[in-house]
């Protein structure tokens, strides 16, 4: 396997190790799949971001807004947010952040693939002074700081030119070589000195880093990818690692009785689902094979069976408490009707197709999906399963190379139409809608209401827009829900892990104090 360095600016590499250097090792169920942020819109990604660049904005544990590289913000009009940036920080690289660096980030946004159908709404971002800029939206937007969470400047001279093959510096890609794939410049505490995928990243304490009052003391950070849970646990109990996430619910138990290491866990929103192609199935185009499939899955069983208790089944896309949720959509496992719908829709001997699923990416994901196959064959559908690692498994669903695919999704917006915007809406490359429905179901309706919420400022209105789209995902059995799996890290118990961990499952690494 290829190594890849990452080669920042000498004089930050340099730098001398503090005598006493505290090192955490970190095992991760997988790391980030390339150096460059805007390739993918993923949890791994995100949390990288968190590691190696600032947001504009950040959650906080108790989900509110706090400035990061805006010190403040202004709205000037119903379109536009005036963002007053945070002056002498510096990039890895040794360049200071500006407000070009932002302009040139929101327009790099509107061309990531997986970005684009979030930012597709916002029209311009306009440099006022070296420390303002101004950003504009096309309609009226009640997310408006909501999506700045996902806007870390990059370094735009960093970026910009081309590499030592002749390739521009910025391109994106999620499978080449790029420069941005293998460098990384942010503002983030830490900087990349090492990375082999699949087995290895480095992350060394940036110096000049500008906030003085983080109260982190980790000089060194090892993102060491641990695909097994319980090879995870197991290297956290014996040592090997000093914090692990996510923890399997079965081994909960065996965290909470050993000494020296704690378990921390918390509800989460991420939604694990599985997604019908009804581009290659014709069956799938069927309302009553679909609806058949979700009352013959069990996902009150998988949560009690497999995910101990540590989740909660799902019959709609957002969790209680969203925006949208509607109390009557309950997970409707029935077998005896789940055959009737078969029978009606003309299948009742059923039909063969392929199923894939990641191992290492959700929790048990491989057990949930061999579990989901084997409750297909009570109505007569023959499941061909191939599960594989998360590496691999992204090419895979992209290229929809499956007749059924898994995906899990937690709104980082944290609001309902986020799950909408890119697993429901019906694809479309162009605005970037759609991107992570492989299922290619495709409801009219549902577009316009998605779009109409954007720009609803009124909640109420808004709430029964996203009412009306999960009552009719729900009655038209767009997806195959499973369940909110929770959230859970371990560690030894000289980590202060508390402060650090959020219902985003983005850990402030940085802020991580080694007592």
């Amino acid at each position: 396997m290829k190594k890849i360095f990452c080669l920042i600016c000498t004089a930050v590499i340099l730098i001398s190790a503090p005598v006493h250097a505290k090192t955490v090792n970190l095992g991760v169920a997988a790391d980030p799949i390339a150096l460059d942020i805007h390739v993918q819109l993923s949890g791994e990604m995100l949390a990288y971001s968190h590691l190696s660049f600032d947001p504009l904005v950040r959650w906080t544990k108790d989900m509110k807004f706090e400035p990061r590289l805006a010190e403040k913000w202004e709205r000037l009009d119903e379109l536009t947010m005036r963002f007053y940036l945070r002056k002498n920080v510096k990039f890895h690289s040794g360049n200071i952040f500006t407000a070009k660096d932002v302009v040139w980030t929101v327009e790099r946004l509107k061309k990531s693939q997986d970005f684009k159908g979030l930012f597709e709404i916002f029209e311009t971002a306009v440099a006022v002074d070296e420390y303002t800029v101004d950003i504009k939206t096309k309609k009226p937007y009640g997310l408006f700081l909501n999506m700045m969470t996902y806007l870390f400047p990059m370094d735009s001279d960093f970026y910009t030119g081309t590499d030592e093959n002749g390739k521009p510096k910025d391109a994106i890609d999620k499978v080449a070589a790029t420069f941005a794939n293998t460098h990384e410049s942010g503002t983030g505490p830490f900087y990349v000195t090492y990375r082999e995928q699949g087995v290895k990243t480095v992350f060394k304490r940036f110096a000049d880093y500008w906030d003085k009052d983080c109260p982190g003391n980790i000089d060194e950070l090892i993102m060491n990818p641990i695909k097994k849970d319980a090879t995870r646990v197991a290297s956290l109990l014996s040592g090997d690692v000093d914090f692990i996430y996510p923890v399997a619910p079965q081994d909960y138990a065996m965290v909470q009785n050993r000494k020296g290491v704690k378990l921390v866990t918390m509800g989460g929103s991420r939604i694990i689902t599985f997604q019908l192609n009804q581009n290659r199935r014709p069956e799938f185009k069927n309302t009553d094979v679909r609806r058949a499939i979700v009352y013959a899955v069990n996902n009150e069983g998988i949560v009690e069976k497999i995910m101990k208790g540590e989740a909660v089944a799902a019959g709609q896309q957002g969790p209680k408490g969203f925006g949208g949720y509607v109390d009557e959509l309950k997970p409707r496992y029935d077998l005896k009707k789940a055959k009737e719908l078969m029978k009606k829709a003309g299948y009742e001997n059923g039909f063969e197709c392929t199923m894939i699923a990641p191992n290492n990416r959700y929790v048990n994901d491989e057990k949930i999906a061999e579990a989901v196959a084997a409750m297909l064959s009570k109505i007569n559908i023959k499941v061909n399963l191939k599960t594989m690692p998360k590496a691999q498994y992204w090419n895979s669903f992209d290229a929809q190379e499956a007749d059924i695919q898994m995906i899990g999704w937690h709104p980082d917006t944290e609001d309902s139409a986020n799950y909408s915007e890119y697993l429901v809406m019906t694809p479309s490359k162009e605005t970037g809608y759609g991107q992570y429905n492989s299922g290619n179901y495709s409801n009219k309706k549902v577009d316009e209401l998605v779009l109409a919420c954007q720009t609803e400022t009124d909640p109420d209105v808004r709430n029964a827009m996203l009412k009306e789209i999960e009552t009719i995902l729900y009655n038209e059995a767009a997806f195959v829900p499973l369940h909110w799996q929770n959230l859970s890290w371990a560690g030894k118990d000289n980590l202060d892990i508390e402060p650090i961990v959020n219902i985003m499952n983005f850990p402030y690494f940085g802020e991580l104090v080694v007592k």
